[in-house]
């Protein structure tokens, strides 16, 4: 499907299949040339649609392992912009962390559920996350339905 929003200036193209996306935008490596009927040339940034810009929960990380060893790990799914350390109830009089770390960055493809970072097991979670295993990390299902466990 091609879509127009005139207002934005943006065309959505919407795939069916995955595979047949990611083909697409792995041709184009995430920029094209537009040469318009005047002569004029524009370039087209060409991503998934729907990634935006998303908090990550990070979950099970020791204190211990940096943030920029965080920092590097999530660099694989997109733009990381900062990290932060979710708190317990922001009403305490002070500031006591979860141990949870919020990673805010501009994604490019989707995070599973669980990622392992230094021999440590963690969880992932944000909004719009695809329905990956916990246990076998394969989508389309989840823990307390795993065929592999």
């Amino acid at each position: 499907m091609v879509q127009v929003d005139g207002v934005w200036r943006h065309i959505h193209i919407k795939f069916l299949y995955d595979e047949r996306m990611q083909t697409t935008l792995g041709r184009q490596s995430g920029q094209v040339e537009y040469h318009h009927t005047n002569g004029e040339l524009s370039l087209l940034r060409i991503e998934r649609a729907g990634m935006g810009i998303r908090r990550v929960r990070v979950a099970n990380l020791p204190p211990e392992v940096p943030d920029r060893r965080l920092r590097d790990v999530m660099a694989a799914y997109g733009d990381v912009r900062h990290i932060t350390e979710d708190q317990w109830v922001k009403e305490y009089r002070y500031p006591v962390s979860n141990g949870i770390r919020v990673v805010e960055m501009g994604l490019t493809k989707p995070i599973p559920s669980r990622l392992t970072i230094e021999g440590n097991r963690v969880l992932i979670s944000y909004e719009g996350q695809p329905k990956t295993c916990y246990w076998c990390n394969a989508p389309g299902h989840q823990f307390q339905d795993c065929p592999d466990r």
